[in-house]
């Protein structure tokens, strides 16, 4: 069975993560699953702000890692987006942003996850609210 590096990071793991370049953090040890992404041109849109489906993205990253957590501490338990809703608060340029996770609520295998998106300031750039179905068997 796989096990999380060391450090609590996953980098490189998925093709989104590759192309986007974000790494998963877990490092914290509080349940909560975290997204970083030092953003530069390549993420931007044509305003030169941070495309909205890259922040969405990190939020759903980060939040499908949370609800991982919430069915397995250890974070290896697989779970599937099931729905989520993106609010766009402010934009946000070149610099590091996090996208936070955070369990609302869950039960044997749906979990209902929050999630913020700040920029390095820890201004507030997007919310999110998201399920997650837990996938057994795999």
């Amino acid at each position: 069975m796989p096990s999380l590096p060391p450090d609590g990071t996953i980098r490189d793991e998925t093709g989104s993560q590759r192309l986007i370049g974000y790494v998963v953090d877990l490092s914290a040890g509080d349940g909560r699953g975290r997204c970083h992404l030092d953003v530069d041109e390549r993420h931007l849109n044509r305003h030169e702000m941070l495309h909205g489906g890259i922040s969405t993205t990190l939020l759903d990253s980060a939040m499908g890692m949370t609800a991982t957590l919430a069915f397995d501490p250890v974070g290896l338990s697989p779970v599937l987006t099931v729905s989520l809703a993106t609010n766009y608060i402010a934009p946000a340029g070149p610099g590091r942003v996090t996208a936070t996770g955070e369990v609302a609520g869950h039960g044997r295998s749906v979990c209902h996850v929050s999630g913020e998106l700040r920029d390095a300031e820890g201004r507030l750039i997007a919310t999110a609210t998201g399920v997650f179905k837990r996938v057994r068997g795999r």
